[in-house]
């Protein structure tokens, strides 16, 4: 998809240093930019935990990959294909979702893609929640963003400064022209996401937090 530069009337006659009105000057549109959670793991969230107990269920759950005999949506498969580059996290449950869906297709891993934290609150021991996102969850991760107790962990503040470099980075991809897929984690794509309607994107796509479910944004344009 390409559109004449505005405020261009020709293009440049080589060698002249003037514009000739024979060539248009024409500028590819951005790309798409797709944020696709990862595919589900093989931890088992099918457990009651004390907060010690999560925050070590949590650490399997970053190392862990995904679950066997799992077909990506065809959706994604479109996607791909269409894809001038395709980025993942450096997890591997990332990792191995980038495979199942590109194939013998490159990509490549970043660390400014994994997933923001979820340290618990030192609940009393007697506490005990389902590792899901109705149990500890959304306890931990309400906990790391309304305060910034969290040691050693990224803090929320941290992790949008973050978002909005990785949504300068894939934007920048998507200027060049050609659409941008990521395959990374549920919440840090909504962060991504918030950057991106910013930026003047607007969302195309939405399926929620759901496994392998996508937000698709495309670049506003001015009628």
């Amino acid at each position: 998809m390409v559109r004449e530069a505005e405020g261009f009337d020709s293009g440049m006659t080589k060698g002249t240093g003037v514009q000739s009105d024979s060539m248009p000057v024409v500028i590819a549109a951005p790309g798409a930019i797709t944020l696709v959670r990862h595919g589900e793991p093989a931890l088992s969230r099918r457990a009651l935990l004390d907060w010690e107990g999560y925050r070590d269920w949590w650490a399997k759950y970053e190392e862990s990959g995904l679950l066997e005999g799992q077909t990506p949506p065809h959706i994604l498969d479109g996607y791909a294909r269409d894809a001038r580059y395709i980025y993942s996290s450096t997890l591997r449950r990332s990792i191995e979702t980038a495979q199942a869906i590109c194939g013998n297709r490159p990509f490549e891993s970043l660390d400014m893609l994994v997933e923001a934290p979820l340290p618990p609150p030192h609940l009393p021991r007697w506490i005990k929640l389902s590792p899901k996102s109705w149990g500890w969850g959304t306890v931990s991760r309400l906990w790391w963003w309304y305060t910034d107790n969290h040691g050693a962990w990224e803090t929320r503040r941290q992790a949008q400064a973050r978002a909005k470099k990785a949504a300068d980075f894939l934007v920048a991809k998507a200027r060049e022209g050609g659409d941008v897929l990521v395959l990374a984690h549920g919440y840090f794509n909504l962060m991504i996401s918030l950057e991106l309607k910013k930026m003047g994107y607007i969302k195309t796509v939405e399926q929620g937090f759901k496994y392998w479910g996508c937000r698709r944004y495309e670049k506003k344009t001015k009628e």
